[in-house]
């Protein structure tokens, strides 16, 4: 229970009807979550407007409604809050009720189109290994020290980040590592949260279909450092053209890492790179990585500069990064019966796959050894990218082929018609094939590969279902793939 007025601290309150003095139970922006007493904040969505479910709040027990336009019926006893946007006082609203857990702790966030959820992840594991007590909320997983939560996207809403940031406080946590998407930042689902750090990995073509441009992408993602205080570290990539554009209005601290510029704070070098790991300096001291390819090399190098950041001892950083392995369903590596080597990546955007390929043709320094690549695109998301994705596939590997990925409300065929648009016909002692059956195209992959050629199966990674209809039917590339 928290008073009222406790938990409107700091929102831009336009009217108030029926004011009251209440003490609150919960908070609620879903009105079949409301129970006896609850506030209920009326969101206007991307799918649903939560104004036209006020009705049925209040039917399920709640006394004060947060609102942007005014209700046509004001009902005696409801106490009635007019904002300008419900999205931002939901955020405040959240970290209120839960006494502001954000400041309790040391929260850092990473944003960027890839690289999050292995550089989150790693964090976690990395600072769990030092002693730390540490939270993590990632596109994988939830974790507040041992303790698994499973996870539906990369950024909870503002009510959920919160009551896991509160339970992490309980729970003794020193530290927390977010995934910060950028649908959660227009959304103002981090509003309100205070960060001890930020970081930017990189920003390449992604959720156009939800952005709309590409510049508006960039905004929403710098938006998340114009709003770190000047407590707070910012760190960036700036080997990403677009990695200074994140730090000119920052009052946070501005710190930057590169593989390339001599300018960077943090700096590292790839000495050498096999499918056994990375060899690499960091700072000038050398060290062995179990994580491939120049991608994990900027994850580990902002990984590392975060630790220094934080103010851990560098050697002590240098050592613990020397045992991590990869993420969950992050260029994950198995070798088959065959010899044949199976790469599972959750390399869901042009960018990615191009990365996870080019990294492969790079460890493959022979050349010798054949690429096969299974890759789909995702029903109900920016189409433009599926032939783009088909055609540097193509170009990348010597056997292509197209399957589905989760087709969701679309015809998985038209997906795949999509993504053919992108394919050339002039590639001579290529083969490519069109699957719609994800299993089935996996097992061509897999029959098909002799001895060290390689295997990638891309754009699913972590996740074990996929999802037609709105149903999620259990699928999981990993399992698919030790079956050989």
């Amino acid at each position: 229970m928290k008073p009222l007025q406790e938990i409107l601290h700091g929102v831009k309150v336009e009217k108030t009807i029926n004011e009251a003095s209440l003490d609150v139970p919960g908070v609620a922006f879903d009105s079949r979550k409301v129970k006896d007493s609850f506030i209920f904040v009326a969101e206007k969505g991307v799918a649903t407007d939560g104004h036209l479910y006020i009705d049925k709040a209040i039917e399920n027990g709640a006394k004060v409604i947060v609102f942007e336009d005014m209700p046509e019926n004001i009902k005696e006893g409801i106490t009635y809050i007019q904002v300008k946007d419900s999205s931002l006082a939901l955020g405040i609203i959240s970290c209120n009720f839960y006494d502001n857990p954000s400041k309790k702790l040391r929260l850092i966030g990473i944003t960027g189109t890839n690289g999050k959820t292995t550089t989150v992840t790693l964090l976690y594991r990395m600072f769990s290994s030092m002693g730390k007590k540490c939270g993590l909320l990632s596109t994988i997983e939830n974790r507040i020290n041992d303790n698994v939560i499973p996870t539906e996207r990369t950024t909870p809403d503002a009510v959920t980040i919160n009551e896991l940031l509160s339970q992490m406080v309980e729970a003794g946590c020193e530290y927390a590592f977010m995934e910060v998407s950028s649908h959660s930042v227009v959304q103002n689902r981090i509003a309100g949260l205070k960060f001890f750090g930020g970081i930017f990995s990189n920003i390449t073509l992604d959720h156009l279909d939800y952005h709309k441009t590409f510049d508006n992408y960039i905004k929403a993602k710098k938006k998340f450092f114009d709003t770190l205080p000047s407590s707070a570290f910012a760190l960036s990539n700036i080997d990403d053209k677009n990695g200074m554009v994140m730090l000119q209005n920052t009052k946070a601290k501005k710190l930057t890492y590169s593989l390339s510029s001599p300018k960077a704070d943090f700096k590292a070098a790839i000495i050498d790179d096999s499918f056994d790991g990375l060899h690499i300096s960091m700072d000038g001291r050398e060290m062995f990585a179990r994580l491939i390819g120049r991608f994990n090399a900027y994850n580990l190098l902002a990984i590392y500069s975060t630790a220094v950041s934080c103010g851990v001892d560098k050697d002590e950083v240098l050592v613990n990064l020397s045992a991590l392995t990869s993420a969950q369903g992050r260029f994950e590596c198995y070798r088959l019966k065959t010899g044949a080597v199976a790469i599972i990546d959750y390399a869901h955007t042009p960018d990615a796959l191009e990365n996870v390929l080019k990294t492969i043709h790079e460890v493959n320094v022979k050349k010798q050894n054949k690429v096969f690549t299974v890759v789909g695109c995702g029903g109900d998301r920016d189409k433009s990218k599926r032939p783009i994705m088909a055609e540097l596939a193509q170009r990348l590997s010597d056997t292509l082929v197209l399957t589905s990925d989760n087709p969701r409300t679309e015809n998985p065929e038209e997906i795949l018609n999509d993504m053919k648009q992108g394919l050339k016909e002039d590639k001579p002692n290529q083969q490519h094939f069109c699957i719609s059956d994800r299993r089935e195209a996996i097992h061509l992959a897999c029959t098909l590969a002799k001895k060290d050629d390689i295997i990638l199966v891309a754009g699913k990674g972590h996740e074990n279902y996929q999802e037609i209809n709105h149903i999620k039917h259990h699928f999981d590339d990993k399992e698919e793939v030790l079956k050989y």
